[in-house]
């Protein structure tokens, strides 16, 4: 069986047309402040819009967000932890992560191999649960990562599964491509549908340039980060993912 959901930023209005199927569920990303001023992406799933409004309220104090989400067993997640893209880190952070977050995103489908991997590898030292999501801003990227509960029959067995350490993250990582192939689908259907806009298409140009910029940035931070948790390189990274085993591909959710 398959269960589907989006996580739209700070939103489940992209949920509406859905949410009375019986293989949806609603969710959503949370833009939250950490308690040392940086920002941090929260997943949280299988949500009802009365618990999200109350989310939204929360977000902006992580200890009354984490409270909520523990008394209520909402399932959540902290997202890409070794990526730029919601501004600067700092270690204490990473302190709340180990201590109160129950499962990692270990698998997105936009984020660089190398991300994926040190997200990977961090959850299991600290025993968290690792989900997977494909971040799709573009058609062609959604549904390229997933996580997998096998033998799971509904949303309530995949749940349990995730909780009792059964699932497991799985499909594709990011890369200069993929991620310049997005912004260019998202720039066109920008365009269909506010015709003014094509007179930026000349500026189209840039976005190699700039998604090169995004990639190397992104390979600094998750190096960095890295060292500082792992006290290894790159390389010592790489060599010690490469050599342990993955389990095959089964049945997913």
């Amino acid at each position: 069986m398959n269960l589907f959901t989006f996580t739209d930023h700070d939103s489940i209005e992209g949920s509406e047309k859905f949410r009375n199927l019986p293989d949806f569920f609603v969710s959503a990303e949370l833009t939250c402040r950490m308690p040392s001023g940086t920002e941090a992406h929260i997943g949280v799933y299988d949500v009802t819009e009365q618990q999200h409004n109350q989310l939204l309220r929360r977000r902006g104090d992580l200890i009354s967000l984490l409270m909520y989400l523990t008394e209520r067993r909402i399932f959540f997640s902290i997202n890409h932890v070794f990526s730029s893209v919601t501004g600067k880190r700092v270690a204490e952070d990473f302190a709340w992560f180990q201590e109160y977050f129950p499962a990692f995103e270990a698998q997105n489908s936009l984020m660089l191999e190398s991300a994926n991997r040190y997200a990977a590898r961090l959850a299991k030292r600290w025993n968290k649960i690792s989900i997977g999501g494909s971040d799709a801003h573009a058609l062609p990227s959604a549904g390229t990562a997933y996580t997998e509960v096998p033998g799971a029959r509904d949303k309530e067995e995949f749940f349990a599964g995730l909780r009792n350490g059964i699932g497991r993250a799985a499909g594709e990582s990011g890369s200069f491509r993929k991620l310049t192939r997005d912004v260019f689908l998202i720039a066109a259907e920008m365009m269909r549908e506010k015709s003014w806009t094509a007179l930026l298409a000349p500026l189209g140009a840039l976005i190699p340039a700039i998604t090169y910029l995004n990639y190397y940035q992104e390979k600094r931070f998750g190096r960095h980060w890295a060292r500082e948790i792992f006290g290894e390189s790159e390389s010592q990274q790489k060599s010690r993912w490469m050599a342990a085993p993955h389990p095959a591909t089964e049945e997913f959710i």
